[in-house]
């Protein structure tokens, strides 16, 4: 008999923190950078041309947390019967945290001890383990430390359904992930549904990312005899799919494997005494990856840093499009749905394991659901993807409710509730009736709404500060630096503020760029995100005396203590700057593929790099 229930997932935790304030003007790095597009299918090298994000706003971002762990209790749900235990996470991207084999006891993903964010994600936080739902961009999804709205329906079979939804901002479409294990299932079936509600294209991304274990034996599988090769040359290449990289622990670098798949979609990872995982779908669910960290230095690092004491794991994947370096057309008013099923694999090691790599497929395909049978269960299940949840389980934003106040929408199954609305949004409800956002010039700004619609009644309303200053994050936002720049002055003439200044010293360089922070900071000097913007503008701009007067007093922790040894290397002190590592921190938003760290060592001594910083991953 199939049961969902609410519970509390207890393990070390570190607090996700405030959002930053500053909104994320600059253009992300990209994620990956093809060198050889030219070269590429003509379909692929359009899709990875189409749709990239060039900001993460609205969305501000999540750099607040620490490295300091404490026992916390986190919201779960679980739903279960006699095979499978899954256990989600809904205050957290509505993550499947874990899924557990009950007749073996086996736990089919890795599950991560601890909850530690780091920064890989579009908006920086993300945390490692089980199954995250990718909306959006290339990347981590901005909803990946975010609540989802969570109910309970009923099922097509007349077993409880967990739905979790919510509005993905950088794109605004909303979604929802339904959950479903009939009655004697051994496989957790999770249904995807994506809508656009808007007269226009919407360049649509979506992955799911599964953890499991990576052991000397783990192999990955797929139906595939070819796959595209990403690392960290650039290059986008294809190869065979037979041999070494089927086995992520022989592996020295990271690297992406995108499957060229032939018939039904599916990926498993399994053991040496031929256990595992297994994932597969309905047909629009196309692509598959394997990520893996490699066995670098770098690489076991980075493992150990998001999972402490945990051991090594690797990333098999399904999306939407054949590489994950692509964004496709969702066509106005229309939505796409598929359905996905997780369970264990059990199957003859001698041959997932032998050298012939037909019968290694055929070993694992042969335990799989029947792709007629994936069709069956999802037929069924769009029968109640329309149905309305009578309550809540948990509850997301209130971005949802403020878009459908703006224009109503009719999307069956997925409520955005009045209630929802909080203080986030106050400012832009009573800007729909003609009030415009007023306040002190010190205090935070509320966060700025970018789309043409918000964007076209900021222009339109009374001009003050605050105003001048959502004018000009839009613009900017909107590829207009020109006129976000104009704004910006405006709203500092109207009312000397840090967060327009600092905007300013965004859109310029060197000493101008220098001295418009070092204005920001003296009206906000306790803004730690404001402070470490200011001293690095500095030193980029060859001024490490004033680095020194921003740094006065402050702690030497975390960045402050990177950019201290920087800036005492900029004076020429070499041994102030390498005490500052003999002393010890960690950068607890240390960016993937970021070389800070290991750059500012090697300047500084010709010792190896100590362990503990050499996160390179090339």
């Amino acid at each position: 008999m199939t049961r969902l229930y609410r519970t509390g997932l207890v393990l070390p935790a570190a607090e996700l923190g405030p959002e930053n304030p500053l909104p994320p003007l600059r253009k992300p790095e990209a994620v990956a950078k093809v060198s050889n597009v030219d070269e590429l299918p003509p379909e692929l090298a359009e899709n990875i041309g189409y749709g990239r994000l060039d900001t993460t706003l609205p969305c501000l971002l999540q750099d607040g947390y620490t490295r300091e762990r404490a026992e916390r209790e986190l919201p779960a749900m679980v739903l279960e019967n006699d095979n499978i235990r899954a256990t989600v996470l809904p205050s957290l991207g509505g993550r499947l945290y874990s899924l557990i084999h009950k007749p073996t006891g086996r736990e089919l993903l890795y599950r991560n001890p601890v909850f530690q964010p780091a920064n890989l994600a579009l908006r920086d936080a993300w945390f490692a383990g089980g199954v995250e739902w990718n909306l959006g961009s290339t990347g981590h999804t901005t909803l990946t430390c975010e609540p989802m709205f969570a109910a309970e329906i009923e099922g097509p079979d007349g077993t409880p359904v967990l739905r979790l939804w919510e509005w993905e901002r950088t794109r605004d479409v909303p979604y929802q992930v339904d959950f479903w294990l009939p009655d004697d299932s051994e496989q957790l079936l999770v249904a995807v549904r994506v809508r656009n509600p808007h007269p226009y294209d919407v360049p649509v991304y979506w992955w799911s990312n599964i953890a499991v274990p990576q052991n000397e034996g783990t192999r990955v599988l797929a139906p595939a005899t070819q796959a595209w090769h990403y690392g960290y040359s650039g290059r986008l290449d294809l190869v065979d799919v037979p041999g070494e990289l089927t086995y992520p622990a022989r592996a020295e670098a990271a690297a992406d494997y995108f499957f060229e798949v032939t018939g039904r979609p599916w990926v498993a990872a399994v053991e040496s005494d031929g256990t595992g995982l297994a994932q597969l779908s309905t047909a629009r669910l196309r692509g598959r990856k394997l990520f893996l960290w490699g066995e670098s230095a770098g690489g076991r690092r980075w493992q150990e840093w998001l999972a402490p004491g945990a051991g090594g794991y690797l990333e098999i994947q399904a999306g939407l499009a054949r590489t994950q370096l692509e964004h496709l057309r969702l066509p106005p008013g229309e939505s796409w749905d598929w359905l996905e099923a997780y369970g264990p694999v059990t199957a003859d090691p001698v041959a997932v394991h032998g050298d012939d790599w037909t019968a290694a497929r055929e070993a694992v395909a042969a335990g799989l659901p029947s792709a007629e049978t994936l069709d069956e269960y999802h037929d069924a299940w769009r029968k109640i993807a329309d149905v309305t949840p009578e309550s809540l389980l948990a509850t997301g934003s209130g971005w949802g409710a403020l878009e459908n106040r703006r224009a109503p929408m009719c999307l069956p199954g997925t409520p955005f509730p009045d209630d929802s609305l909080g203080p986030d949004q106050e400012p832009w409800l009573a800007l729909l009736d003609g009030t415009p956002p007023d306040g002190d010039p010190l205090a935070v700004p509320p966060p700025t709404l970018v789309n043409r619609y918000w964007a076209d009644l900021m222009e339109y309303a009374p001009k003050n500060w605050l105003t001048w200053y959502h004018r000009g994050v839009a613009h900017w936002a909107a590829g207009r630096q020109s006129d976000a720049v104009r704004a910006w002055r405006e709203s500092v003439s109207a009312d000397e503020n840090p967060w327009a200044l600092r905007n300013l010293a965004v859109a310029t360089s060197g000493h101008e760029a220098a001295w418009l922070y070092r204005r920001a900071v003296a009206l906000a000097p306790s803004l730690r995100p404001l402070v470490v913007e200011a001293i690095a503008a500095q030193l980029a701009a060859g001024l490490p005396d004033e680095a020194s007067e921003l740094l006065d007093g402050l702690p030497v922790e975390g960045r402050i203590a990177l950019l201290t040894a920087r800036t005492r290397l900029a004076h020429g002190d070499l041994a102030g700057a390498k005490a500052v590592y003999d002393t010890g921190f960690e950068v607890a938003n240390i960016r993937e593929g970021e070389t800070s760290l290991s750059d500012t060592w090697a300047a500084v001594s010709e010792e190896p790099l100590p362990e503990q910083h050499d996160f390179r991953m090339k």
